[in-house]
């Protein structure tokens, strides 16, 4: 089934990948092989073919993800929570850091792979793509700020240039543009309805994608090099974002009042921020592997593509008022995301030429005139 939907390539490449000669004040790790053992919630991935991997994770990703989303804004709908974004991403770090710690006992091999001095790097970028993000929900509706992330796979390809020297070609970038005009185009119609722009939270929200721009590719980098597993990447770049994060509330003097909010409400607050954090640490563990098997671009185009479900989703859940350019831009995300596809499988999806388009609508019209001669 892989020959058929044209994903063979993938399996080929990431049996036999590279590794660079440490220096001398490093160890290779003993771990580094091809990726055969591939395990996401206890799932060995590895036991299935390439297509039903990729399926899996990106049904992994639709579903968590958008629940993610729900509760999220639920949340921030709660009155009085908006200023305590940065003690929900505290929150969060915590119960990812306790999902990866459970999950990591349940594996064999408990041994740390990766450096720790990446570890640290990869915190405070997951400190500042999702601790920012969080808070610009305090200043920006649900739809504004889609707008914004939706443009990441632009800033995805940039820092997979410079942090990994990669090279793309026309279509991957015609997809990253198709999908990001797509989804802004979709999701302006909805920011009609409660526009609430402020230029605290559009800040927040360019570095949120900054930092979203290079984490993808230093994990995926990390990955390959180190074979670490998705549960040892979470437990420790979760953990010590939450002392960044922890650190920062006491030096500000913002860990109190949020503490004292919570206790009032604490099963809106708490009770939501577990199910907010568990479908959040499912939708991350496939994203991670899809991370690891096809590519932080890929990765990043599926969660763009979620996104736009989320939106088509809400007006199935709420009573909003429909117009055209949803459509349209909806149109666009598929068809940014057919270029990526095709240009990962270019050697098995040949596309017609017009030469060939010109002689298969003349065949068509000398069968109806022969038909009508007859």
């Amino acid at each position: 089934m892989s020959d058929k939907f044209g994903f063979i390539n993938y399996n080929n490449a990431r049996k036999h990948i590279s590794i660079s000669v440490p220096s001398a004040t490093e160890v290779m790790s003993p771990h580094i092989k091809s990726v055969e053992d591939l395990r996401v919630l206890g799932i060995n991935l590895s036991s299935f073919g390439t297509f039903a991997q990729f399926f899996i994770c990106v049904t992994g990703v639709f579903v968590f993800y958008l629940v993610y989303g729900y509760l999220q804004e639920l949340i921030f709908s709660m009155e009085g929570f908006k200023p305590f974004g940065w003690y929900l991403t505290l929150v969060q770090f915590g119960f990812y850091s306790l999902f990866g710690l459970v999950e990591l006992q349940l594996t064999q091999d408990k041994r740390r792979r990766i450096p720790g001095k990446t570890y640290m790097i990869i915190a405070f970028l997951t400190v500042g793509t999702m601790g920012l993000s969080n808070t610009s929900l305090g200043y920006l509706n649900y739809p504004t700020q889609v707008i914004f992330k939706c443009c990441k796979l632009i800033p995805v390809m940039v820092g997979g240039v410079f942090i990994q020297g990669k090279r793309y070609n026309v279509a991957d970038v015609s997809a990253a543009i198709c999908m990001s005009l797509g989804l802004v185009w979709f999701t302006l119609a909805d920011s009609k309805i409660a526009p609430n722009f402020d230029l605290t939270g559009v800040i927040l929200i360019s570095l949120a994608l900054c930092a979203d721009a290079a984490i993808g590719n230093v994990q995926e980098k990390a990955m390959k090099l180190h074979n670490g597993s998705n549960s040892e990447m979470v437990l420790y770049s979760y953990s010590i974002g939450f002392v960044y994060i922890f650190v920062g509330l006491i030096s500000v003097g913002g860990l109190g009042p949020a503490v004292a909010f919570c206790s009032q409400h604490p099963l809106k607050t708490y009770g939501y921020a577990f199910l907010f954090s568990l479908t959040g640490y499912f939708g991350i563990s496939f994203v991670l592997a899809l991370i690891k098997l096809f590519g932080a671009l890929v990765a990043v185009t599926v969660t763009t593509g979620r996104k736009a479900m989320t939106v088509v989703l809400s007006f199935m859940f709420f009573a909003k008022p429909f117009t055209f350019q949803y459509v349209w831009g909806g149109l666009l995300v598929v068809f940014g995301i057919f270029l990526n596809v095709y240009s990962k499988n270019r050697d098995k999806m040949k596309l017609p030429s017009l030469a060939d388009i010109r002689k298969l609508v003349l065949s068509r019209k000398r069968g109806r005139l022969l038909s009508q001669n007859v």
